[in-house]
């Protein structure tokens, strides 16, 4: 299939695409303003500015494009006919970018949510965002349960056994 554009069309339709405020990224923002989670956007600080920061889950999601970021087995991500060595290289390079920033964060006490743009189509996005809220749910009753120490015991002494107190040690020798 030959491209329908010319050169000069192609290029302007690729550089109008955004990295931000995408339509998939806008549907999970509207979903989790409406169910009362707050949260901050790009934050510069953490490593690959993460789309969407919840603070108070320690937790990053970023919103991937299938094609953008090769979602493997995914309808939308397709190779394109020209250039083909170009983009397998890209989306390549994309994917180990990402690995590394999951890698950074996790490193640093943050959970990664990765949601992927077919995730959000109609058919399936109210079962993605419910499962989203499941998840950010179950990150902070984890993190924030209360946790019990227990002392690990020694072995109890014998009935007949000496116990030493904290001035003096075991006594070994038994000639009196």
């Amino acid at each position: 299939m030959t491209d329908k554009l010319t050169p000069i069309q192609r290029h302007k339709n690729m550089v109008a695409i955004k990295s931000k405020d995408t339509k998939p990224e806008m549907v999970v923002r509207r979903w989790l303003w409406g169910h009362g989670f707050r949260y901050r956007l790009n934050h510069p600080r953490l490593p690959g500015k993460p789309d969407i920061v919840m603070r108070k889950y320690r937790t990053c999601i970023f919103v991937n494009g299938c094609f953008w970021h090769g979602h493997e087995g995914c309808r939308y991500y397709t190779i394109p006919k020209t250039n083909t060595e170009f983009w397998v290289s890209k989306v390549k390079r994309n994917k180990e970018r990402d690995l590394k920033v999951q890698h950074e964060l996790a490193a640093m006490g943050w959970h990664s949510i990765i949601i992927w743009e077919c995730e959000l189509k109609p058919i399936k996005r109210e079962d993605t965002l419910e499962s989203l809220t499941y998840t950010l749910n179950k990150i902070f009753l984890q993190d924030n349960s209360i946790r019990r120490y227990e002392i690990p015991e020694e072995e109890p002494p014998m009935v007949a056994e000496d116990m030493p107190t904290a001035y003096e040690n075991k006594v070994t020798d038994k000639t009196l």
